[in-house]
């Protein structure tokens, strides 16, 4: 059990560093070369607090690490939340928590189990821990891309 809650701790890194613009714009620069990324979520449970969607590169060492995102954006949370991303053209993995009381932080019962509702690309199952990279990853192409992840709540 102890292994399991260190991989959920693992999954709090995704509270962390700065906050990105929740304009009706996408978040980061349009410049030649960037494809446009949709992030749709969907099954939030509530329209208290935020939704943090984090945007990772196709690398394990930083993928859910602290420090290793490319991007984040926080929206006010509601039961169908969408974000756009400008990116340069590559492969990513996204992983997304409602934080219910806007602390910024991904909050864990005791035994280190999930409060808040998360979710990652390719709404890979999540039964026991974190999913593996390889079960998040996709590419963005040129041009655009959409994804759409389903908001999961343990309890």
């Amino acid at each position: 059990m102890k292994g399991h809650m260190g991989a959920w701790a693992l999954l709090g890194a995704l509270a962390l560093g700065s906050p990105a613009l929740a304009d009706e714009g996408c978040e980061g620069a349009h410049a030649a070369g960037t494809s446009k990324l949709t992030v749709q979520v969907s099954g939030v449970r509530s329209s208290r607090g935020e939704v943090a969607i984090t945007v990772y590169p196709d690398e394990r060492r930083r993928f859910l690490a602290r420090g290793g995102k490319v991007a984040r954006v926080r929206l006010p949370a509601a039961a169908s939340v969408r974000a756009c991303l400008w990116l340069p053209p590559a492969s990513y993995a996204v992983a997304i928590y409602h934080d219910v009381n806007a602390d910024r932080d991904f909050n864990r019962t005791l035994v280190g189990l999930p409060v808040e509702g998360f979710g990652f690309s390719n709404n890979p199952e999540t039964k026991v821990g974190l999913p593996p990279l390889s079960q998040t990853r996709f590419k963005l192409a040129p041009g655009e891309g959409a994804i759409s992840i389903q908001m999961r709540y343990l309890r």
